[in-house]
C-alpha cells in the first residue's frame, strides 16, 4: 500500500509530469531563490518533495550541493537516472525528516510536500522537520496555494471552507498519453496562516511574495496568484 495517495498518481505519471506548464520555469525559479537566500557554491540545500529532481539538478548545476527527497519512488527513481553532480536522491516521507542541522537551507516548491498533506499535523511536521534540517541561521524557501486565489477562482475545485483544503477532479496521462482519472487534495493558506505555522516552528518570516509558477519576484501578497512564496530564516 502507497504511504500517500500521490504515489499512485507520480507512479502513473513518471517522467511525463515534466511536461506540464508549470515546470518550464525552473530555472528563473532557482535563479531568483539563489539571490535570495544568498547561497553560494558549496552550500548544501534539502528540496523536501523534489519530485522527478528538477529544482535540485537545477541547483547542483550552479555548484550548490542538493539533497532531495520525496514518497515517490518512481520520481525518486527518475531523479537518480537524471542527477548532475552535486545532486543525491533518496525515498523518505517529508512528515518524518530526521536531519540534524546538516544543511544551509531547506526548499519546498510546487506542493511537492507541504500543501500536499491534508492535516494541520502533518504539515507541520514537514515544517518541523525543514526547520531541524537546517544551521541556525538558515534559510527556507517555502510555496503554498493562495486561499483567496482558490476561493475567488474556484472553477471546478470545491473548497472546503473550514480545512483550507480545495479537492479536483482531473486526469493524469503517462509518458504514452495513456489518461488515468485523479483526485487531488490540497491545502491552501493565508499569508497570516503561514507566517504563524512558520513561527511555531522558531521560523521567522522575512518576506512573502505572490507568485507563479516560473515568475518568482518580489510582489506583495495580493488574490490574483496561485501561490505565495514564503522566505524565512531559522532563528
Amino acid at each position: 500500500m502507497p504511504d500517500h495517495w500521490f504515489e499512485p498518481l507520480a507512479a502513473h505519471m513518471g517522467s511525463a509530469y515534466l511536461r506540464y506548464s508549470f515546470t518550464k520555469g525552473t530555472v528563473q525559479e532557482v535563479d531568483a531563490l539563489i539571490d535570495v537566500l544568498q547561497l553560494t557554491p558549496g552550500m548544501r540545500v534539502l528540496d523536501v518533495g523534489c519530485g522527478p529532481g528538477r529544482h535540485a539538478n537545477e541547483f547542483a548545476r550552479r555548484g550548490i550541493a542538493v539533497h532531495g527527497i520525496d514518497i515517490s519512488r518512481r520520481f525518486i527513481d527518475i531523479a537518480i537516472s537524471q542527477a548532475v553532480d552535486g545532486a543525491t536522491f533518496e525515498r523518505a516521507d517529508a512528515r518524518h525528516l530526521t536531519f540534524d542541522r546538516a544543511f544551509d537551507a531547506a526548499i519546498s516548491l510546487c506542493q511537492g510536500a507541504f500543501g500536499l498533506l491534508g492535516t494541520d499535523e502533518e504539515n507541520q511536521d514537514v515544517l518541523s522537520g525543514m526547520a531541524r534540517a537546517i544551521k541556525p541561521g538558515g534559510r527556507i524557501a517555502l510555496s503554498a496555494f493562495s486561499a483567496y486565489f482558490r476561493v475567488k477562482y474556484q472553477n471546478d475545485t470545491h473548497f472546503d471552507a473550514i480545512t483550507g483544503v480545495s479537492h479536483e477532479h482531473t486526469e493524469i496521462r503517462d509518458e504514452t498519453g495513456n489518461a488515468a482519472p485523479a483526485e487531488l487534495w490540497t491545502t491552501c493558506f493565508t499569508p497570516r496562516e503561514l507566517r504563524l505555522l512558520l513561527a511555531g516552528q522558531g521560523l521567522r518570516v522575512d518576506d512573502m511574495w505572490s507568485v507563479e509558477p516560473g515568475t518568482y519576484l518580489p510582489v506583495a501578497p495580493t488574490v490574483e496568484t496561485p501561490e505565495f512564496l514564503v522566505l524565512a530564516t531559522k532563528e
